[in-house]
This record gives structure tokens, C-alpha cells and sequence, in this order.
């Protein structure tokens, strides 16, 4: 049941039915594309960085996937409707008709962004993707896949398991990354390494 607030907000912010192309357009790229950032960071992240940034991209990975395990749960178990599910507002983004709560996509970059800004070496990595999810979060409510609450929900998750991985940092990240992802990543990409095509 969504709440007075929740729809009023929702009312606010969704775009109207003659919004102008270009900025749905610009809500679009923010909505669907900006994401890709994440699995690009981490890619390159992993091949060019040092161990400074390799640990803590490995722990909010890991961070960002328990986030999206509790999200699936949360949504299999208490699933939220989105709003042309009920419907109201308007619709401009193509959507499968899945539970809306918590937001995958801002669970994603927010978890991401709060795992990163943990660690002093990747702070302004950190701040860069908790910027850009303002974005994301406000197109995809502007497009009409989410409601606010759905960013809400995010944000508390994000920030509950970045915290919660990070406190867990000296027995689950550390030893995983040292004798099972750094002896993988060698063995993988040994050539390149070798040939000095990426880091050690």
C-alpha cells in the first residue's frame, strides 16, 4: 500500500505527458546507461590498479552483491508494486512489471559508492558515484519505473551493508583477497601480466 507522501512525491517528481523530448531523452541515458560506470570501474579497476584500489573495489563488490541478495528478498518477500503496476503517473521507460522495492539500480551505485568511501585511497572514486546516483534515482522515478520510496529503501540498504562489510573487513574480505581472488586474477591473466598489459 503505498503511502500519501510516497504519491505525493511521486506526483512531483514524474514527468508530465509533455515533458520535453530532450529531457526525457537526458532521463533516459541517466536512467538506463549511467550505470554501466560500475561494472567499467571495476574492469578497469582491477586490471590497472594498484592493491590500494583492488581491495577496496573487491569489498564493495562484495558489498554490492549481499545488497542486491537482501533487495531480492526483500522484493520475494514484500514486493512493492511500481507505479503503472497500480498504475498512476506516467510511463516513458520500458519496464518489466517486478517488485519496486528497494531500486536495484540505486542499490547498485549507492552500495558502490559507501563501500568506496570507507577507504582514504578511494574516497573521491566514492563521492563521484554517490553524485552520480542522484541522478539515476531522479530519472527513474521522472521516467515512471520507481516511486521515492524505492530510492529510499536503497539508500538505507546501501549504506547498511556497506557498513556491515566493512566492519567485516579483517575476516571476510582480506583473506578471500589474497588467497582466492589475487591467486585467480594471477592465474587468469598471467600473459598480460607477464607482457605488463595490466597490474600485478
Amino acid at each position: 500500500m503505498e503511502t500519501t507522501l510516497n504519491l505525493a512525491l511521486f506526483a512531483q517528481m514524474n514527468a508530465a505527458p509533455d515533458s520535453d523530448p530532450r529531457l526525457l531523452l537526458l532521463a533516459e541515458v541517466f536512467a538506463v546507461y549511467l550505470i554501466w560506470l560500475v561494472p567499467a570501474l571495476l574492469v578497469i579497476g582491477w586490471l590497472r590498479g594498484s592493491d590500494r584500489l583492488k581491495r577496496p573495489l573487491l569489498e564493495a563488490f562484495v558489498a554490492t552483491l549481499l545488497a542486491l541478495t537482501a533487495s531480492w528478498l526483500i522484493g520475494h518477500l514484500w514486493p512493492s508494486p511500481r507505479p503503472f503496476m497500480i498504475p498512476v503517473g506516467q510511463t516513458f521507460l520500458e519496464h518489466a512489471p517486478t517488485p519496486a522495492f528497494p531500486s536495484n539500480h540505486a542499490t547498485i551505485m549507492l552500495t558502490m559508492a559507501f563501500s568506496l568511501l570507507l577507504h582514504a585511497g578511494t574516497r573521491r572514486i566514492g563521492r563521484y558515484l554517490l553524485l552520480l546516483a542522484v541522478p539515476v534515482a531522479w530519472a527513474r522515478v521522472f521516467l515512471g519505473v520507481h516511486f521515492p520510496q524505492d530510492m529510499l529503501g536503497a539508500l538505507l540498504l546501501a549504506a547498511s551493508m556497506a557498513t556491515l562489510v566493512g566492519a567485516s573487513r579483517t575476516w571476510l574480505i582480506l583473506p578471500f583477497y589474497h588467497h582466492v581472488a589475487m591467486r585467480l586474477y594471477r592465474l587468469l591473466f598471467a600473459p598480460l601480466i607477464r607482457r605488463g598489459w595490466v597490474e600485478r
